[in-house]
């Protein structure tokens, strides 16, 4: 199994490539996209959308693992989050990966063990959990590292 996983955006967005090598987590890539925040919002999907795209073609994941959309009350931010999460769905749907979604909750719990964690937990697990983890990189790349080990987690295994 070869995933991209995703920490959701229209900002910044993480993406990890990962896959199990002699039963460990492996990080095959990783990368923050960020757009820029001086054009409309279809201009930065069309952005992300591209690169997310590129990023299937050269790397070939069959998986891709997404975190769901934590809603607070930004409604715009939650909005602009959810059709770039569409934009991504769609991609990697017509580009025959499965999905597999997962809670920030539920990510914490495979990661570190305790649905409450603060990122300073998840952070420092990752780094643990994952060797070859950038040294130093924005929150959003490491959520995405968090997210790729939560679907080897559940469903690496299993192939």
């Amino acid at each position: 199994m070869r995933v991209i996983s995703v920490d959701p955006g229209y900002d910044r967005i993480g993406v990890a490539i990962m896959e199990l090598a002699d039963g460990k987590e492996c990080l095959v890539f990783s990368e923050c996209i960020e757009t820029n925040k001086n054009q409309p919002l279809n201009e930065r999907l069309v952005f992300l959308g591209d690169r997310f795209k590129q990023l299937i073609m050269e790397h070939k994941p069959d998986t891709l693992a997404i975190e769901t959309i934590f809603f607070n009350k930004n409604v715009k931010t939650a909005i602009g989050v959810a059709e770039a999460r569409g934009i991504l769905l769609y991609i990697a749907q017509t580009n025959n990966c499965a999905v597999h979604e997962f809670g920030p909750q539920e990510i914490k719990i495979a990661v570190t063990g305790y649905g409450k964690s603060d990122k300073g937990a998840v952070l420092d697990m990752v780094k643990r959990l994952v060797p070859d983890a950038p040294d130093k990189a924005l929150d959003d790349e490491y959520d995405a590292i968090a997210v790729g080990i939560t679907c080897l987690a559940h469903h690496g295994r299993n192939t």
